[in-house]
């Protein structure tokens, strides 16, 4: 196949996967590219030939579930060859701080450079092994994300290259439309090439905090009082507690003494409990008592909390360490094989009055004793989104400012016994607690997978209008983004 001028590549292994390892499509072609304009002259190649089923996905660190990333028989464009450039701007006072950052850049590059300045993003992902563009493209949350709203609330200027090949700088008063529709735009209208990323003051230490729970509702109530104190909390998510395998995999980060041995009851009858971790922020400024200063907030918080008796934990780490946890919980799962395996993960975010009824439908689609993984559950606030963005949400019928993200994270082993039809159904039963939830509670998912068009198009609601409308605009002719299987491109799209 002859694409004119541009240097592409012949397909990789990496291209054709990623971390779900549940889809291996194939692209016919890679293309590392050096600059943003090698990106627009494959768009403007494309759009303007008669290659009219030619797609193109942009590829970060490839940590998609299911196939995303993936553009089967067309291009897959590795946006970690993009030349990794972190420029840095430090506001004086009343300045705002940023960095102009490749969107191919991971978020634990520029961690580590905008520390050496004191500085630091505002908005994070329990993974830092993300590409920029990457976390942007869908949403980007943390336990952070209560305080200060994704990462997509926290951009102050992109430059996107659109799916007709035109390199856009865009920000929230110039080229708006384009520039709210690629934010949680899952890679439909256009690739970020480039962001300028808000930072703040990096403190020097961060109190971080565990505390168990043996009744969901007392959990939930003590997650969303903490959630009401932002000026005194800085991160606040928490778990689900199943089994022995839970509570030691999500232990292997925390260098805490954690004297808790539950009862997890029977496999007919199970006992199953609750964490809450949050965590506060030392700045050790001169002439200040930080230690004792970071444990008075914490006694003042913990006092409010109805967590189980004597079993609250604390210690103190570096700020670069808290953020980069779950690296330490990788390379554990790397040294015992566990890393590399199939992940059929689930997202949701389900509003607040639906949040027990949640609970209830997942511990009957799931085994407590054998679960293999880790069930996140925690609070957001619904006024740190930006609505104009294209992330969907559950509607906010009740008006409740606090909605709950669940994250079904589990690990599905081949060669811990977890054949192809074990892996189908864990696949079936994450569709049907999507589906119930959805239509029962209003619940949506977060890095969304959807079988067809017609599902997609329930997903979005009211909102996809909109969406569509933005896809007309900005990608005519359906090039980008073929692994959502959102809009299937139409033998006669060319025409377009």
């Amino acid at each position: 196949m002859d694409f004119g001028p541009l240097n592409l590549l012949p397909t990789t292994t990496s291209a054709a996967s990623d971390f779900g390892r549940i889809l291996f499509h194939s692209p016919a072609a890679v293309l590392k590219p050096q600059s943003s304009r090698d990106i627009s002259l494959l768009l403007s190649f494309l759009s303007g030939s008669s290659l009219s089923k030619v797609t193109v996905a942009a590829r970060g660190a490839g940590h998609s579930i299911h196939g995303q990333a993936q553009a089967l028989d067309g291009i897959v464009v590795e946006m970690c060859s993009l030349p990794a450039e972190i420029e840095f701007y430090k506001g004086g006072d009343g300045e705002i701080s940023y960095a102009d950052v490749s969107g191919g850049v991971m978020w634990i590059d520029l961690l580590e450079q905008s520390l050496k300045l004191g500085l630091a993003p505002r908005s994070w992902t329990d993974y830092l092994y993300l590409t920029v563009g990457g976390t942007l493209s869908n949403a980007g949350i943390s336990g952070q994300t209560f305080k200060h709203g994704p990462q997509i609330s926290n951009v102050l200027q992109l430059e996107v290259v659109t799916g007709r090949g035109e390199i856009v700088t865009c920000s929230p008063s110039k080229d708006a439309d384009l520039f709210n529709a690629v934010l949680g735009g899952l890679g439909q209208f256009g690739i970020i090439t480039r962001a300028r990323i808000m930072l703040q003051e990096a403190p020097q230490k961060v109190k971080w905090v565990r505390a168990f729970y043996d009744d969901f509702s007392t959990f939930t109530k003590d997650q969303e009082l903490l959630v009401s104190m932002p000026d005194l909390v800085d991160y606040v998510e928490g778990f689900i507690v199943l089994n022995e395998q839970s509570l030691h995999s999500s232990s292997v980060a925390f260098p805490a003494n954690v004297n808790f041995n539950p009862d997890f009851g029977t496999k007919n009858s199970p006992k199953i409990y609750y964490c809450i971790e949050f965590a506060v922020h030392d700045y050790q400024h001169t002439n200040t008592n930080v230690e004792q200063a970071s444990f008075q907030v914490v006694e003042v918080i913990s006092r409010q909390m109805s967590h189980m008796v004597s079993q609250l934990y604390s210690v103190e780490v570096s700020y670069f360490d808290f953020l980069n946890r779950v690296r330490m919980e990788e390379m554990s799962l790397r040294s015992i094989g566990l890393w590399e395996v199939q992940h059929p993960w689930l997202n949701m975010f389900v509003p607040k009055t639906g949040i027990n009824d949640f609970r209830d439908l997942l511990m009957g689609n799931i085994s407590p004793d054998s679960f293999e993984g880790l069930i996140l559950i925690y609070p957001l606030l619904r006024d740190k989104w930006d609505t104009n963005t294209s992330v969907v949400l559950p509607d906010s019928g009740s008006m409740d400012r606090v909605m709950y993200v669940v994250g079904i994270l589990r690990s599905a082993n081949p060669e811990g016994g977890c054949s192809h039809h074990c892996l189908q159904e864990l696949l079936r039963r994450h569709r049907s607690i999507a589906d119930t939830a959805g239509v029962r509670l209003g619940a949506k998912q977060y890095l969304a997978h959807h079988p067809t068009p017609s599902a997609w198009h329930r997903h979005f609601g009211r909102r996809w209008e909109r969406f569509s409308e933005r896809k007309t605009r900005f990608d005519p002719l359906r090039i980008l983004g073929p692994g959502q299987g959102i809009f299937p491109r139409r033998d006669d799209d060319n025409a377009a």
